[in-house]
């Protein structure tokens, strides 16, 4: 993830200073003694969607990557419309929602630090379903967007 990921970071807290103060300081459910490494997990989290979005191929060979494409490109026969200045935040802001979602996921999962690869790909098959509902048009109108607070 590297620089990416420092800059997924940065976005998180700007931009959703509360939902990331939560998670940093894991103010929010019942955690176990062995939590997950903040940082780490932010790494993780962008290595993930990069794979996921099949982000390093030319064009996307995965039925999810081409959706998340329909959010980048604005194409009204994509069925999907952002101006270009929200298309410059798509991936910071499914980062975010990724990171929310991904510690919804450790809490109702009861996790411990053992469990961060299974919360991970729990995590992902459920950013896939949402990714492919039909009635998404935006990246708001995911039900793990409505995790995130300001």
């Amino acid at each position: 993830g590297g620089f990416i990921s420092l800059e997924n970071l940065l976005y998180f807290a700007r931009n959703f200073p509360k939902s990331f103060q939560d998670l940093l300081q894991k103010r929010e459910g019942d955690r176990s003694v062995w939590e997950y490494p903040f940082a780490v997990a932010g790494v993780n989290i962008t290595f993930m969607l990069i794979q996921m979005l099949d982000l390093e191929a030319v064009k996307p060979r995965t039925l999810v990557g081409a959706t998340f494409l329909k959010f980048l490109t604005g194409n009204v026969e994509l069925l999907l419309s952002y101006d270009l200045s929200e298309n410059e935040s798509a991936f910071d802001l499914l980062y975010c929602i990724t990171f929310k979602l991904m510690d919804h996921q450790w809490l109702t999962m009861r996790a411990s630090y053992m469990d961060f690869n299974t919360v991970m790909k729990a995590t992902r098959r459920q950013l896939e379903r949402e990714l492919l509902f039909e009635d998404v048009t935006r990246l708001e109108d995911l039900p793990s967007y409505s995790l995130l607070t300001r």
